[in-house]
C-alpha cells in the first residue's frame, strides 16, 4: 500500500532522504520548506513528488514525517506538529546530530499518542542544498535510531525497514545520551579543537604573518573541519552541552598531561602516547563511511619533472575518474615528491588505484605514506 511521507526541510540531508524514498520505494513524497524557491528547485530536480510551504498541508494524512531542519529548529517544529491534527499511527523522526535534547522534545508528541523516534544519518557532504542531494548519500553509512524504552517495537521495526529499503544504510539502535557521548567525542569535540587551533594560530599571525604563510599542507588538513557553518555548530554544541562539558574536561586533562610531560622533559611518556595514538589511528577503518564527510586519498611518488602532474590528471580524466584535488606534499632536493590525490567518491578512488599502477606509478594508502615519511626522515 502506498504511503505518504513528509520531509520537512529539503536541503542536502532532507533532499537526499526524499530522493531515496522516491527512487527505492513506491511511496508519495511531500517536501516542505519555508522557502518557495527551494521547494520549486526540489520539484524541478525530481527530488519530491509534491512541494508545499505550508506545514499543515505537508503533514496532513501522512504516515511518516521526517524533520530535516537544523538542530536549533527541530524543537520548534516538534512543538508546531504537536499543535496540528496528525494521522493516527504516524511515525515522526528527525535527522539531527544530537539526540538527548531532541528526544526530550519528542515526548510532547508521544504524550498525544503519536510515535517519535530520534534519528541521525551519519553521513554528509562538502556540498550543501537540495542541488547536492543524491540517493547514495547514506549508502553503507550508519543510521542511528534512538527510540525511548517504551517505544513500540513494531514502530521501530516499521521505521527501520523503511529506512533500510530507501537509504541502504546500516541501521543502529542506540540510547540517546550514549549517542551524544559517542558523536560528541568523534565529531563535536574535533570541531571544537580544530576551531580553537585555527583561532590560536590566527592570534599569533596577527603579530607575525609567517604563521599563516607556513601553515599549509598538514595544518590545513588537520583543521579542515574548522571551516564548518558557525550557526549550525553553535546550535549543535549548545544542544549537546552536557556531554561537551565532560568531553572538554577530559581533553583539558589530557593537554595538561602533555604540558607537564614537556615541562618535566618526560621523553618516555611523550614517546608512549605518540606510539599508542599512531597504533590506534592505524586501526581505524580507511574506507568505512563515518560521520564526517568522507575524503578518499592516495599518494604517489613522483620526480620533479615539468608536466608530470598534468599528465596524471589527464590519465585519470581519460578513464572518467573524478579527481577532487591534487597537491604536492613534499618536494625536496634528492627526495621524490609525494603527490596527494583526493577523491570525493569511493568508486573513483578504487578505480584510480589500478589505473595509476598499470601506468607505472606506485600508489600508497595514507598509512603506507605515513610509514614512508617516517623512513625518509630517519
Amino acid at each position: 500500500m502506498r504511503k505518504r511521507i513528509a520531509v520537512l526541510g529539503v536541503g542536502l540531508i532532507g533532499g537526499s532522504l526524499a530522493l531515496s524514498f522516491k527512487e527505492r520505494t513506491n511511496h508519495h513524497v511531500i517536501g516542505f520548506d519555508t522557502h518557495a524557491d527551494t521547494v520549486q528547485q526540489a520539484l524541478n530536480l525530481g527530488v519530491i513528488d509534491e512541494g508545499v510551504t505550508s506545514l499543515s498541508q505537508a503533514v496532513i494524512n501522512t504516515d511518516y514525517i521526517f524533520i530535516a531542519v537544523p538542530v536549533g529548529h527541530i524543537g520548534i517544529y516538534i512543538n508546531q506538529l504537536a499543535n496540528l491534527k496528525l494521522k493516527t499511527g504516524v511515525i515522526i523522526s528527525d535527522v539531527g546530530s544530537t539526540k538527548a535534547e531532541i528526544t526530550t522534545y519528542g515526548k510532547i508528541l508521544t504524550e498525544q499518542g503519536y510515535t517519535f523516534i530520534g534519528g541521525h544519518p551519519m553521513a554528509g557532504s562538502h556540498r550543501s542544498g537540495v542541488q547536492a542531494a543524491h540517493s547514495l548519500l547514506f549508502e553503507n553509512a550508519y543510521y542511528v535510531l534512538t527510540p525511548e524504552p517504551d517505544t513500540s517495537l513494531i514502530d521501530v521495526e516499521r521505521l527501520s525497514q523503511l529506512l533500510k529499503q530507501a537509504t541502504h544504510a546500516q541501521l543502529v539502535v542506540m540510547d540517546a545520551e550514549y549517542h551524544d557521548k559517542v558523536v560528541g567525542a568523534i565529531s563535536h569535540l574535533p570541531h571544537v579543537i580544530a576551531t580553537g587551533l585555527v583561532a590560536q594560530v590566527g592570534n599569533y599571525n596577527d603579530e607575525n604573518g609567517w604563521f599563516h604563510r607556513l601553515a599549509a599542507g598538514g595544518f590545513r588538513d588537520l583543521t579542515r573541519i574548522a571551516a564548518s557553518h558557525p550557526i549550525m555548530w553553535r546550535d549543535i554544541l549548545l544542544s549537546n552541552r552536557k556531554e561537551m562539558l565532560m568531553l572538554l574536561e577530559d581533553w583539558i586533562k589530557q593537554m595538561t598531561e602533555f604540558q607537564h610531560a614537556i615541562e618535566k622533559e618526560d621523553a618516555e611518556w611523550i614517546e608512549k602516547i605518540f606510539a599508542r595514538s599512531r597504533d590506534l589511528r592505524q586501526r581505524l577503518p580507511e574506507k568505512k563511511r563515518g560521520l564526517l564527510a568522507p575524503i578518499y586519498e592516495c599518494y604517489i611518488n613522483i620526480p620533479d619533472e615539468p608536466g608530470l602532474i598534468g599528465k596524471i590528471a589527464t590519465l585519470l580524466g581519460e578513464h572518467q575518474i573524478n579527481l577532487s584535488n591534487i597537491s604536492i606534499m613534499e618536494n625536496r632536493e634528492e627526495v621524490h615528491g609525494i603527490l596527494r590525490l583526493t577523491f570525493r567518491r569511493l568508486d573513483d578512488y578504487e578505480r584510480a588505484i589500478p589505473v595509476l599502477e598499470e601506468s607505472g606509478y606506485t600508489t600508497y594508502t595514507e598509512n603506507e605514506k605515513e610509514a614512508q615519511h617516517v623512513d625518509l626522515n630517519k
